[in-house]
């Protein structure tokens, strides 16, 4: 008896109705009572605003077009979520911050599912709030703009405990950037056609794991931050840098992959500006570990006081240049017995314990010779430049400060693959 009057009384309870809303009647949209789902009809709709926590749904066909100033959407409200509907068209002023989806410091708690973005200014800009979550999102700059006049993909100021994850970012300037920003995770996000990619400044206890850039200028640039853990990356024909470590500190960067990082072919004197797959800059206390760095015009260059570092389980594979390495100390690169793959290491192991027999030096003085006369090249598989590494190591009073690998790997580390270095992810029709 007590079940049937359970089931009657679910029965009689009035369901939550959608707030449907046409172009026509949008101006309702400020009298909605907080906690309602408004349900967009297909069409175009001007520039909105929200002031109270609501559901913001679009069907197919729904656009909001901003008609070239402001925002496309402004969120004043904490608690809000939007999906599934189309934003274009919004302003270009970037010192106003001109956004396609602008989310204001009451916006805490946002969600951004689903939403397809198509303007000159900043795609989403969120500003000092807390727990917001963007997924699935299609974002697009404008590419007939210079690229420093383009507003970022998704800007974070200020922003704590949150999760940017699985959006699709090109032809803005900057895909993701992160300023001033602790506790948030950037988590497969593809990011292509961009100055940067992922671009961290000032911010700490980040994770940045399973993204993808593909024909960046600098696929990830992690600048004047602490703490990060940057996992499981792949960086694809990226022009300058795969990963830029700039005054990074206590960060794990663990399982990446770069490939194909090249040197601009516009520039008359690429020397100093190769591609470089990763540069650490005043980067200091790192664990480097089980990164694929590979076929790039520099593997590994560390430079400006980079030291304290942990580097062991790496491959360096194919790169013209494995390693530069500026500096007055001599570094080792192993760690409890495990060093690094190379491709280049002419040692044996007689052994067969995995572990080269004799030391690797990535850059002795032949390296630096090349370094300084690209021309010899030529020479590296010539018996005279087995001669001369030979004679270094008999007579170490005429060695320079350099990195030492006292344990190379003999085969990649477990679980890395050896794929193609042409063989890049597949892009979309509108890519």
């Amino acid at each position: 008896m007590n079940r049937l009057w359970l089931l009657l009384l679910l029965f009689a309870w009035p369901l939550a109705a959608e707030v449907r809303l046409t172009p026509a009647s949008v101006a309702g949209l400020a009298g909605v009572a907080a906690g309602e789902t408004v349900v967009l009809a297909a069409g175009v709709y001007p520039a909105l605003r929200i002031e109270q926590p609501l559901n913001l749904r679009g069907e197919p066909g729904t656009v909001i077009d901003a008609g070239g100033q402001g925002h496309g959407l402004y969120i004043d409200a904490p608690g809000v979520r939007v999906q599934s509907l189309t934003i274009r068209n919004w302003g270009r002023d970037l010192g106003t911050l001109d956004a396609g989806i602008f989310i204001s410091e009451r916006g805490s708690g946002t969600e951004v599912a689903g939403v397809r973005l198509r303007g000159p200014g900043f795609g989403i800009w969120a500003d000092r709030v807390s727990r917001i979550r963007f997924y699935d999102n299609d974002i697009e700059g404008d590419h007939s703009l210079r690229s420093q006049d383009r507003g970022n993909g998704i800007h974070l100021f200020n922003v704590s405990d949150s999760e940017i994850s699985r959006n699709q970012i090109r032809h803005t300037r900057d895909g993701i950037y992160i300023d001033y920003s602790n506790h948030n995770r950037l988590i497969g996000n593809r990011l292509s056609e961009l100055r940067y990619g992922i671009h961290y400044m000032y911010s700490n206890h980040n994770e940045v794991s399973g993204n993808h850039t593909h024909r960046t200028r600098t696929g990830y640039a992690l600048m004047q931050s602490r703490q990060l853990t940057v996992i499981g990356n792949i960086s694809e024909q990226d022009e300058n840098y795969g990963i830029l470590m700039n005054y990074i500190t206590y960060s794990l960067i663990r399982g990446n992959r770069v490939s194909g990082a090249k040197a601009n072919s516009r520039l008359l004197n690429p020397r100093g500006a190769e591609g470089k797959a990763l540069l650490a800059y005043h980067a200091v206390g790192n664990e480097i570990s089980g990164n694929w760095l590979g076929h790039s015009d520099l593997g590994l260059h560390m430079t400006a006081g980079s030291e304290q570092n942990r580097i062991f389980d790496n491959a360096l594979v194919g790169n013209r240049t494995q390693v530069r390495y500026v500096s007055n100390r001599p570094q080792e690169w192993s760690l409890d017995g495990r060093g690094n793959y190379w491709s280049d290491y002419q040692g044996w192991d007689l052994n067969q314990d995995g572990l080269g027999d004799i030391a690797h030096e990535p850059n002795d003085g032949m390296d630096r010779m090349l370094w300084q006369y690209p021309a010899a090249r030529w020479l590296m598989n010539a018996p005279v430049v087995s001669l001369l590494r030979w004679v270094q190591q008999q007579f170490p009073v005429f060695k320079g400060p350099g990195v030492r690998d006292s344990f190379p790997l003999m085969a990649l580390p477990e679980g890395m693959n050896n794929r193609r270095s042409d063989e890049h992810y597949p892009l979309t029709a509108s890519q």
